[in-house]
């Protein structure tokens, strides 16, 4: 097709912030249908994008001839049975993270696509961040040794505000865990390897959030982890760090250790790394190289608007690229396949008291 269209299913923040400015970098590419099945979600969404064509069922928005592909941003239950109705009808599939309730069901959908030939991505958004791009490049060139230690931490305060479906577990499968901890499970994966075998806590400590909305999912969570190469790994999360701050805003830490040296960085500053190097008192703070502000290919300017929240907007650069040139999208649904089983190993610890094997994926 000489120009993409993109439909986005679920048509709130994380479309709006991340996905409708990202698909602006890319030529020939334009979102041509929005839905959500909150009216109103739908209605402020049409009016400050400009975009008319609306549904309220995700099933029209796939039907529709002029949609190349789609973008999964619903609760987390819908994931699974939108993306095998896309890959069905031979659209390429962007899904948010976590992309399936299970690791079963996030196989069928990476199987699906496979099968289909569509395209698919996992919406892995950190993975872009130019400071997680170069530390990545560090690491695999062996300027840590072999690692060591892999370490993450997420720590935001959410206070005891409604977070609707995201506390719900028919709707979401998981709590902090999945919303948030994903993306940090996956750094350790990009970074150091799969994950063999765990042990985790996760804990709820705010049993109804304002407004009398229940929650029964967990609000922190904890992993510690032993990956195949023989590194260790201590990931933590929580919504309930008072006075850290949300969003952008929160605690975003991860390092690595390895024999010699350490990296570190946060997404709070996404243009610089922090290097430790042997005999060193303490990490060294540098800035991120040019080559890796921007990810390969993107036109997108990393001089305009704020960093923190502009290197987002590069998934949606790969996601076209990948349709454009027929390749694997990267991170894959398979990339997701591999989080959501690391996931369900955590959630049979926690409940269980016990180690847990990971299986192997791909």
């Amino acid at each position: 097709m000489s120009t993409l269209g993109v439909g986005i299913i679920g048509s709130g923040g994380i479309a709006l912030a991340n996905h409708l400015p990202g698909f602006a970098l890319c030529p020939d590419t334009r979102v041509v249908a929005l839905c959500d099945s909150n009216p109103d979600v739908l209605a402020r969404a049409s009016q400050q994008t400009g975009i008319a064509a609306t549904h309220a069922d995700w099933h029209e928005l796939i039907a529709r001839d002029d949609v190349h592909a789609v973008v999964v941003a619903t609760p987390n239950f819908l994931h699974g049975p939108i993306t095998l109705a896309a890959a069905k009808a031979g659209k390429h599939v962007l899904c948010e993270k976590p992309i399936a309730m299970t690791f079963t069901e996030a196989v069928r959908m990476a199987e699906a696509c496979d099968a289909a030939g569509v395209r698919h991505m996992t919406a892995f958004t950190y993975r872009f961040v130019p400071a997680m791009r170069y530390m990545t490049h560090l690491v695999k060139r062996g300027d840590l040794g072999q690692p060591y230690h892999f370490r993450a931490q997420r720590f935001q305060d959410w206070g005891d505000r409604n977070l609707g479906w995201r506390q719900v577990k028919k709707l979401a499968g998981s709590g902090e865990l999945g919303d948030m901890l994903a993306h940090r499970i996956d750094y350790g994966h990009f970074l150091v390897g799969p994950v063999a075998k765990l042990v985790s806590d996760q804990q709820r400590f705010l049993d109804t959030r304002a407004g009398g909305s229940a929650s029964d999912l967990d609000d922190w969570v904890a992993i510690l982890a032993r990956y195949a190469t023989g590194a260790t790994g201590v990931l933590e999360s929580t919504k309930l760090a008072t006075g850290r701050g949300e969003g952008h805003y929160g605690q975003d830490l991860a390092e690595v250790n390895g024999p010699d040296g350490s990296l570190a960085f946060t997404t709070q500053k996404p243009l610089e790394l922090r290097v430790g190097r042997k005999g060193a008192k303490d990490l060294e703070t540098v800035a991120v190289p040019k080559e890796f502000l921007v990810y390969p290919g993107s036109p997108r300017d990393p001089g305009q608007g704020d960093p923190v929240a502009t290197f987002r907007y590069d998934q949606d650069y790969e996601f076209v690229a990948a349709i454009r040139e027929n390749r694997p999208c990267v991170p894959s649904l398979w990339d997701g396949a591999r989080v959501q089983a690391v996931m369900d190993a955590a959630i049979a610890s926690a409940a269980e008291g016990r180690w847990v094997d990971v299986p192997l994926v791909g």
